[in-house]
């Protein structure tokens, strides 16, 4: 469980996070949802410990985060930012393997046992065949798959990725949220997800934060969702649920539509 405590986040005077109190679970698949500008990356980024609160404290598990050596953190939480790093010169195999280190080192000796977690990401993620290819040749839903390799390769426990679907095309964007829901359902992994898309959180969410200009709008159970007067003041323009066309079979029969 994370737990946010008295958080304050100041940018130019202004402030542009403020959470009295927060608590986020670290099972099942958490998606953060707000418009722009609501502070979703910054939030993000203190649960993945890139940056320290202005005020306040952010803990996972009662540790505060902020105090936790990088290896300890690396080894706790994997962090996607929005903006991949560059992967100029890495096959996908070496971009996988870059997960490795924070249990290696640079200079760490590599084992039989890296190799073996490293192919199992690889082949988790469905990307054998890319493993060779050159990481800035590949596509963008495959480049994304190659680094989602690489935070399970990590072997952390909760996986946190910021807009990971925003390059996306629908396909790969619903490949993505796919492969992402199964890790929490199999590997019991912890996932904590920013997304735009009020029909990819219908579908995927278990647990939802809502955003709004830096503030917790709501934050529960996805079935918050299932209201149209909560979706509308959050994003600030009418939304309506409608059935979904496939109902019953698809798991989540709701769909939103924007209604301007």
């Amino acid at each position: 469980m994370f737990t946010l405590k008295d958080i304050k986040m100041i940018r130019s005077e202004r402030v542009i996070l403020d959470i009295p109190e927060l608590e986020i679970p670290t099972q099942g698949l958490t998606v953060v949802l707000g418009h722009n500008g609501s502070g979703k990356s910054t939030m993000v980024s203190l649960l993945a410990g890139q940056q320290p609160p202005d005020q306040g404290r952010v803990s996972l598990n009662n540790q505060d985060v902020s105090h936790m050596k990088a290896k300890t953190l690396a080894r706790n939480i994997a962090f996607l930012p929005q903006k991949l790093p560059s992967s100029a010169g890495l096959n996908v195999r070496e971009v996988v393997r870059l997960g490795r280190f924070p249990w290696r080192g640079l200079l760490g000796r590599w084992t039989k046992e890296d190799e073996q977690i490293i192919d199992q990401a690889i082949a988790r993620t469905g990307i054998n065949e890319f493993a060779s290819a050159e990481a800035d040749t590949l596509s963008g839903g495959e480049r994304q798959r190659a680094w989602v390799a690489m935070l399970l390769a990590q072997q952390s426990p909760i996986l946190i990725l910021d807009e990971p679907t925003s390059a996306l095309d629908i396909q790969h964007q619903y490949q993505l949220m796919a492969l992402l829901s199964e890790l929490c359902q199999d590997d019991s992994r912890g996932i904590i997800v920013i997304l735009h898309d009020l029909n990819l959180a219908l579908q995927y969410a278990d647990h939802i934060v809502a955003l709004n200009h830096g503030q917790v709008a709501f934050a529960g159970q996805a079935d918050l969702l299932l209201d149209e007067q909560r979706l509308s003041e959050l994003y600030q323009t009418p939304v309506r649920l409608v059935e979904h066309p496939m109902s019953p079979q698809y798991s989540k029969p709701k769909v939103a539509v924007v209604c301007p």
